[in-house]
């Protein structure tokens, strides 16, 4: 099993910058993408960004050009940088890893316990 365990939350002013990483420990070798999700109070967790074992990326156009995500598979971690933060990027980041694929779409199958960004006005 793969355990995943996410930091650098916290409060930031809108236009500031934040840090997450998310380290993973256990079967690690079983991985092969990683991402970032989120869930806002009262909506549905969408996918922030994601980045396979060759390093392609995937962002959701909403912080395309903001946020940068990368890996560090010697230390098998991912790490989402957050610059010009919004007041509507207030959320719980989840990290993910283990992309399945169910057909024509993927899922992810393994999640950790998600930090807190909030971002204020």
């Amino acid at each position: 099993q793969v355990q995943l365990v996410e930091s650098g939350g916290g409060l930031v002013q809108a236009g500031g910058s934040l840090r997450l990483s998310c380290a993973a420990s256990g079967r690690t070798f079983s991985m092969n993408a990683m991402g970032w999700f989120r869930q806002a109070p009262g909506k549905q967790r969408e996918l922030v960004a994601e980045i396979s074992t060759d390093g392609t990326t995937n962002y959701a156009d909403s912080v395309k050009g903001r946020f940068t995500i990368s890996r560090d598979m010697d230390k098998n971690s991912v790490y989402l940088q957050m610059n010009s933060l919004k007041p509507e990027g207030t959320a719980v980041y989840c990290c993910a890893a283990q992309r399945l694929y169910i057909g024509t779409g993927y899922q992810y199958g393994i999640w950790g316990q998600g930090t807190q960004v909030t971002v204020s006005s």
